[in-house]
């Protein structure tokens, strides 16, 4: 049987044998409420502070900025919700990148349905955000910019302390949906001007279902949810504590081997980008060449449908994704590809691969090799290829 290669990171990653391991005795004899008041409990707070302290170095954070959520998610919508509601006194207005993920586009959607004004920001061809053009969206009733660290889908890795800077010379606060770009290239809230900062486990190696969100101190924030006091009386819900450890662990193992890992994924990654633009014609890298995520690989393949490309993967044991939305049942395209001006028939026919440390350069030539049978098998079934062909010869 053909082994398996799993190019699809960006969605989850392997929880690894140290998080897995950090979890067990959380997840059997340590199964206390952290909100306990007896000795047994406080083995579980205890363990949790110390996931606080360790998520909290990765980025330059105090421990006490960092609170725990479900995910991602959560967090993107804490943060803008959260921020909008404590400041509607101030205005109504926030700031968003054409290239958000739906946790923040369809959250911005929320707001405006209840009467915020929402700018959407466009981006360049490569998926960059010009921090100028940010700073000429702002107004005096402007309470929040939103843009991500690195886009999900094209890998983009965008300017943070200048959009951050701009930001905090009008008094706007920056939030900053960081959950690609966390464990894998290099993150300072003060550096970079963040006031608001969303993560998620299952994306560096820890557990699904739990995130965290750096809170910068002085920073108002109402509470997400409405219940106990957990959080410091910020985020109501028991405990997570396993998660919360695991999520700790991987945080602190992915920052210790930080540099080192990125240079090798991103050798495998530049490998399989080269193979690809010199073998298989018709095909355009989406994303900023340089300034991408280490593991990041996305291309667009004229005359091919994207869902079809991913099931044929498949049968060849490789695990990728689509930018294209047709995957989950829509007809449209990615809005990202679309913001970074690509036509619908070709934002159609993407493909991402995602990698990380355990990717070998092998295995990007076994994908090249099944791509290269893959899309000219494809295209022979396109009209518009035979068109095209014919205009060719013509």
């Amino acid at each position: 049987m053909t082994s398996l290669i799993y190019m699809d990171n960006a969605a989850t990653t392997r929880l690894t044998d140290a998080a897995f391991e950090a979890m067990r005795p959380y997840l059997t004899d340590l199964y206390a409420n952290a909100a306990g008041t007896y000795g047994f409990a406080g083995e579980c707070a205890a363990a949790v502070e110390r996931a606080r302290a360790q998520i909290a170095a990765v980025i330059g954070a105090k421990s006490a900025e960092i609170f725990f959520t479900s995910g991602g998610t959560e967090s993107d919508n804490w943060a803008i919700k959260g921020v909008a509601e404590a400041t509607e006194g101030k205005g109504k207005h926030i700031v968003v990148s054409a290239i958000e993920h739906h946790a923040v586009l369809h959250t911005a959607d929320a707001l405006r349905r209840r009467g915020y004004d929402v700018t959407v920001i466009g981006v360049d061809a490569d998926g960059l955000v010009d921090p100028a053009a940010v700073e000429a969206a702002l107004r005096p009733d402007t309470v929040l910019v939103s843009v991500m660290a690195a886009n999900n889908e094209i890998g983009t890795v965008e300017p943070l302390a200048e959009i951050g800077a701009a930001c905090h010379r009008h008094g706007v606060l920056f939030h900053t949906d960081a959950v690609q770009a966390f464990g894998h290239i290099p993150l300072d809230v003060d550096a970079m001007n963040i006031d608001l900062l969303s993560l998620s486990g299952h994306k560096f190696g820890g557990p699904k279902g739990v995130g965290a969100l750096y809170v910068r101190r002085g920073v108002r924030l109402l509470p997400f949810m409405d219940g106990g006091a957990q959080e410091n009386r910020r985020r109501a819900g028991t405990t997570n504590v396993a998660g919360i450890v695991g999520m700790g662990v991987a945080a602190q193992n992915a920052a210790a081997t930080l540099a080192e890992t990125a240079e090798r994924v991103a050798a495998v990654r530049d490998h399989l980008i080269e193979r690809i633009e010199r073998e298989i014609p018709h095909a355009k890298l989406n994303g900023h060449r340089t300034r991408r995520l280490p593991g990041n690989v996305n291309f667009c393949f004229r005359f091919v449908e994207g869902e079809s490309m991913l099931m044929l993967l498949d049968n060849d044991g490789i695990c990728a994704s689509s930018g294209s939305a047709c995957t989950s049942g829509s007809l449209d395209p990615s809005h990202v590809l679309l913001a970074i001006g690509l036509p619908h028939e070709i934002a159609h026919g993407s493909l991402r691969l995602t990698l990380s440390a355990e990717n070998t350069m092998e295995d990007a030539d076994r994908v090249v090799e099944s791509l290269k049978v893959i899309i000219p098998r494809l295209r022979s079934m396109s009209p518009l290829y035979e068109d095209f062909v014919r205009s060719q010869k013509a």
